[in-house]
């Protein structure tokens, strides 16, 4: 039951994205008065450049790679000629057509998400928002010829969730044009034909698998031994396998010292002298918080060196009254984050009950193709002494289903508490791997043992079927 207040809570949100929306709707439904402050439009950029747009961006990448593998599966497609005789059809993607579509989802998912929230009562002002002490925000409204347009919201609760924005380096401008960052890729119009991407985290590693299976030639610049080198290193081995199988030139131990657009084309060089000549590039170099200027530290809310806002397990700052959630606190930084981020901010703000985020129990995922899904500790954590575990991996290949589909690459990793068997972690490499991550996670939070994970009856022949043959693979005799 919500905490009982002489007087209706005063909740206002600085941000609309996946944090702040979860944050206004759930003070709306424990009664709260919710103001939302939000610039650019519900879902900020998560919905609008980022999250929606990029995924539906790599879902037209596995349509298209899914019509070019078809032919291994004995599925052949033909068209007739003028003479009647059978050819093989071209297959091409309208990316102009492509990019309206994904722009129109993430526009509808913003007007979804902003009725909704009004449906729920909540209060949305549209405009920039600074920190006027730790219980208001002052909220521009005005256009550029009305500057002096200002509300300001008192609150007894605020929270942040300002999101992050593309990091930027100054030997390497973006001009939307042929140097693009991430939020800038849907103007285009064709296919790139040689992408370059600079950068092979998450972000390049997901872009420049899409636009290799979308038809361009791709180069990516990476400036460790191998590509996602925060990831699970057997999965990071298998997507770099792929990507070079289907013909995108890594350059691993690589540093980009500037990109220059010269015209019709653009020049990448490196911190070794040599250079990459491409039509376009992607810098994908990370993301920095969108904390600087609103007022945070004046409210006496501290932050990281990297101007990350500093939180607790439950999205409190430094300031009792001053919560923050997504992309611009020190937490983890991905959207089902920031949303549970929102809610447990305020939960707790209210005086509900509340259960602080565990980072253990995160799942994450990597769109690439295949898609790499992890969660709980890692092998290398296990293998450096930081947590107790046995190890067990299943290649796919093994998999009835995967051998139905045609499918070679990936695996099934399963981590357990060595004596007791409890499952502490796992990672999945295999398509749609965001959805057989789940089994692994439901052990993971509920502290299952690989036995009870195995005695899940899996639908055979299913691909979650690897997950309880990797748990039965790991029987604790009794």
């Amino acid at each position: 039951m919500a905490y009982e207040f002489e007087r209706t809570h005063r909740l206002a949100i600085l941000g609309g994205g996946p944090g702040g929306y979860e944050a206004a709707l759930t003070g709306a439904q424990l009664g709260a008065d919710v103001t939302l402050v939000e610039r650019v439009g519900v879902g900020g950029s998560a919905v609008l450049t980022d999250v929606v747009p990029s995924k539906t961006l790599i879902a037209t990448a596995e349509a298209a790679t899914s019509v070019g593998e078809a032919a291994d599966l004995g599925v052949q497609f033909f068209s007739r000629n003028e003479a009647g005789r059978a050819v093989k059809p071209e297959v091409a993607v309208n990316l102009g057509a492509v990019n309206q579509r994904l722009l129109l989802l993430a526009r509808q998912q913003s007007e979804d998400l902003k009725a909704q929230l009004l449906k729920a009562g909540v209060r949305i002002l549209t405009g920039e928002g600074r920190l006027d002490g730790p219980n208001r925000l002052v909220v521009s409204t005005g256009t550029g010829r009305s500057r002096t347009d200002f509300d300001e919201i008192d609150a007894d609760t605020l929270v942040i969730a300002v999101g992050a924005r593309p990091r930027i380096l100054a030997s390497a401008k973006p001009d939307g044009k042929r140097i693009f960052t991430w939020t800038q890729l849907y103007t285009l119009e064709e296919v790139p034909e040689h992408l370059i991407v600079i950068g092979s985290g998450v972000t390049g590693a997901e872009f420049a698998s899409a636009y290799l299976a979308l038809g361009s030639k791709v180069t990516l610049v990476s400036s460790r031994e191998q590509v996602l080198p925060g990831e699970d290193a057997d999965a990071a081995k298998v997507i770099g396998d792929v990507f070079a199988r289907n013909g995108m030139q890594v350059l691993n131990k690589s540093r980009a010292e500037s990109v220059v657009n010269t015209g019709d084309s653009v020049l990448v060089t490196l911190t070794d002298g040599r250079t990459v000549e491409g039509s376009h590039a992607l810098m994908a170099v990370g993301a920095i918080p969108n904390t600087t200027g609103i007022g945070l530290e004046e409210a006496g809310v501290q932050l990281s060196e990297s101007g990350h806002i500093r939180v607790n397990r439950v999205a409190r700052t430094s300031m009792p009254s001053i919560y923050a959630a997504g992309d611009c606190s020190d937490f983890l930084p991905l959207a089902s984050v920031a949303s549970m981020q929102g809610r447990t901010a305020v939960f707790h703000a209210m005086g509900d009950a509340v259960s602080p985020t565990e980072l253990r129990n995160v799942t994450s995922n990597i769109f690439t193709q295949p898609e790499v899904a992890t969660v709980g500790w890692s092998q290398k954590q296990i293998e450096d002494g930081i947590a107790q575990g046995e190890i067990y991996k299943l290649p796919l290949a093994s998999n009835p289903r995967a051998k139905m589909m045609g499918l070679k690459d990936g695996f099934v990793k399963i981590f357990a508490r060595t004596g007791s068997g409890t499952v502490i972690g796992g990672v999945v490499v295999a398509p749609k791997a965001s959805d057989l991550i789940l089994p692994i996670a439901l052990a993971v939070e509920h502290r299952l043992t690989v036995d009870q994970l195995a005695r899940a009856f899996s639908v055979y022949p299913s691909m979650s079927g690897a997950i309880t043959d990797a748990a039965r693979a790991m029987h604790i005799v009794g």
